[in-house]
């Protein structure tokens, strides 16, 4: 048996509407926003914490061309020209509040150098087939680039450490000079990129201060990732605070969250504190898919396939990876299976998200998206042509990138960094949706009606990425206060979910409950519930009829003309709030709890593509998704004295249900 979906709600509370849409500044806890004073209650902060430019060797081997500069300028909401053709001068229509740059640390801005004639890497063999400009040298480039960094050996010429150096300086001195505390932050930031055999293990690592280590730690230096946690340590006694985030989990090979550590022995609670202290946070989300939940894993989740079209790993000419271990719901139930187990917590992890993009910008909007790849992916036409591009996948199957909110008091580089610390984040797969989630013993069921909403929730409980505090003798199960609002250029939202993990006689188990939506629906009574579908796709009108199991909520319905890539938001509402309380909670049990934010359906990025050519939208993907937006955890740890332990070690791929 696997993980069956429940639908139970409990005190759904209605909206706080007000003029617009939007909350009053107080309930939200963004008072101090506008006017520059620290918020106590914490502001949302919108960035980027996974972006490539011409400094990373793939990306210039791409054909991109636009530099970090231009990264930091585009987040900024300048209109910045593409270098990789199709025309395209690009500009966010919501910019960003802060932007991290992660360029590979391999070789890292050695690529540019080979335009420049008085380089010595100018006559190299992988210099005059990027110079051609023609797809075939250009991808005979990047698979000289990547076996390198599977072997571990630079092509010749480019292990010069002198020039590594230099590189390296020039971007950590380009980051601080477009760090603006109060309006934009920069983060000093690189990609540690571990492919082993095309398993991606890739981290990224951030710095809290503005000079940054001597140099980088990139997989020619080592692919293990207990070294890069000793490099991390190096770092925090040279004065430099410092954490990683692991990405694309989903085509780990089964690696990212794995039982072993890299020489294959068994994970021990050493290992595990190791890991919780360098890895604080997960992306769930970015170019190459999603990492949350696979329909295989969590066959009952009916939001579970949702960007999921890249299955391959990397540079392996077509090799499916094990989808066991590389899953972020499942990491996060693991994980309290060995906090009981062993007493500690691996992936005890916040979750943000990212781009991935490898071209200088943060495509975040579909309506607004140009490609990721430089001259893979720069068209239209060269987008949806369904032909194997960048990694040996298609560019269609590629999502347009995620986005990061972090609750923080002010917009400086040292309260983004420790709100990402914390795990006071969200992720969302790129409209910015707002959200709150708040954990505690004891909230009121009109807690997120009042105008002091916040204060009192943190007060009397703890935000998104904490521990609950101790169970008091009284309580009988934990309350949950949550909030979305969403994004003014994108679709209305559909409902909020709770999605609980937790253990049980040493298994795995997991339920989702549906705790607000939208439209007044009602989940299906106890024989199920039938219900019409009508659909378009700008000529055609297509009707269907669905079998809702019982308690499961109905869909919100679906507005877009497929043709015209359009839809209204005449469906949805504006915001969702609930208090919820656990009604399955057992006091002995482990538990994680997150949060998933559905919008209503919209145009897919390709479906705007489509129109744009006057052509049908290519059948290989969906016309349409349902963006959303998912928060850090919340995890229950029970008391010593009624906690069971398990009796075997967790990451057995078996979840069951009630």
């Amino acid at each position: 048996m696997r993980s069956k979906t429940g639908a139970l709600t409990v005190s759904i509370l209605p909206s706080m509407l007000i003029a617009a849409g939007v909350w009053a500044a107080d309930s939200a806890g963004e008072s101090g926003r506008e006017s520059g004073a620290p918020n106590p209650l914490n502001n949302v902060y919108f960035g980027e914490q996974h972006l490539h430019t011409a400094d990373s060797p793939d990306a210039f081997a791409m054909g991109t061309r636009n530099s970090q500069d231009d990264a930091y300028r585009f987040c900024k909401g300048e209109a910045i020209k593409k270098s990789t053709g199709g025309g395209y001068t690009v500009q966010k229509k919501t910019p960003y509040d802060w932007c991290a740059v992660t360029d590979h640390a391999v070789m890292m801005g050695l690529f540019p150098m080979t335009l420049d004639t008085s380089s010595p890497l100018y006559k190299t063999k992988v210099a005059e087939l990027i110079r051609s400009g023609t797809p075939e040298d250009m991808d005979a480039a990047f698979g000289i680039i990547m076996a390198s960094v599977q072997k571990g050996h630079p092509p010749d010429g480019f292990d010069d450490m002198a020039l590594q150096r230099s590189a390296w300086d020039a971007k950590k001195k380009n980051t601080n000079k477009h760090n603006a505390p109060g309006k934009f932050t920069t983060l000093i930031a690189f990609e540690w990129t571990s492919i082993p055999y095309g398993q991606n293990l890739h981290r990224n690592v951030f710095f809290r201060d503005d000079t940054g280590p001597e140099m980088p730690f990139s997989t020619l230096d080592s692919d293990r990732a207990e070294d890069l946690w000793t490099y991390l340590d190096v770092q925090r006694k040279a004065g430099h605070e410092v954490f990683a985030i692991p990405h694309n989990s989903n085509v780990s090979n089964g690696l990212m969250f794995p039982t072993v550590n890299s020489y294959g022995q068994p994970i021990d609670k050493a290992w595990i504190e190791r890991r919780a202290k360098h890895e604080v946070a997960v992306e769930i989300l970015q170019t190459k898919g999603q990492s949350d939940a696979h329909p295989a894993l969590s066959p009952n989740d009916e939001f579970a396939d949702f960007e999921t079209g890249f299955k391959h790993m990397l540079g392996t000419g077509g090799v499916v990876g094990k989808i066991d271990n590389s899953y972020v719901r499942n990491a996060l139930i693991d994980g309290v299976g060995w906090q009981e187990h062993l007493g500690a917590n691996p992936h005890k992890f916040g979750i943000v998200s990212g781009a991935d993009a490898h071209t200088s910008f943060s495509d975040n909007e579909e309506f607004n998206y140009t490609g990721v790849h430089g001259i893979n992916d720069a068209t239209p036409k060269a987008r949806l042509s369904g032909a194997g591009q960048t990694a040996g996948e298609a560019a269609i199957v590629f999502g347009t990138p995620g986005a990061t909110g972090v609750w923080a008091p002010e917009n400086t580089r040292t309260e983004i960094f420790d709100a990402i610390k914390r795990k006071e984040t969200f992720g969302t797969s790129g409209p910015l949706i707002r959200v709150r989630f708040f954990g505690g013993w004891g909230y009121d069921e009109d807690l997120v009606k009042g105008k002091d909403f916040v204060k009192k929730a943190y007060a009397d409980g703890v935000p998104m990425g904490a521990d609950l505090p101790p169970k008091p003798k009284r309580a009988k199960a934990p309350t949950f206060a949550v909030w979305a609002l969403k994004d003014p250029n994108s679709g209305n939202l559909d409902r909020i979910q709770i999605i609980k993990g937790w253990y049980k006689n040493g298994y795995p188990w997991e339920q989702i409950y549906d705790v607000a939506w939208s439209d007044g629906r009602k989940p299906a009574g106890p024989e199920g519930e039938v219900v019409r579908v009508v659909t378009t796709d700008g000529v055609n009108i297509s009707t269907n009829y669905h079998t809702i199991p019982a308690g499961q909520l109905p869909p919100v319905g679906n507005t877009v003309d497929v043709k015209n890539a359009t839809y209204t938001n005449t469906i949805g509402d504006t915001q969702l709030s609930a208090v919820w309380t656990d009604p399955d909670f057992d006091p002995s049990q482990h538990a994680v709890y997150y949060v998933r934010v559905l919008e209503i359906p919209t145009p897919r990025w390709s479906t705007y593509d489509a129109k744009a050519l006057g052509i049908p939208p290519p059948a290989m993907v969906p016309a349409t998704i349902q963006e959303r937006a998912w928060a850090s955890p919340i995890w229950y740890t029970p008391d010593p004295s009624v906690a069971k332990k398990a009796p075997s070690y967790p990451g057995l791929r078996n979840y069951l249900s009630e």
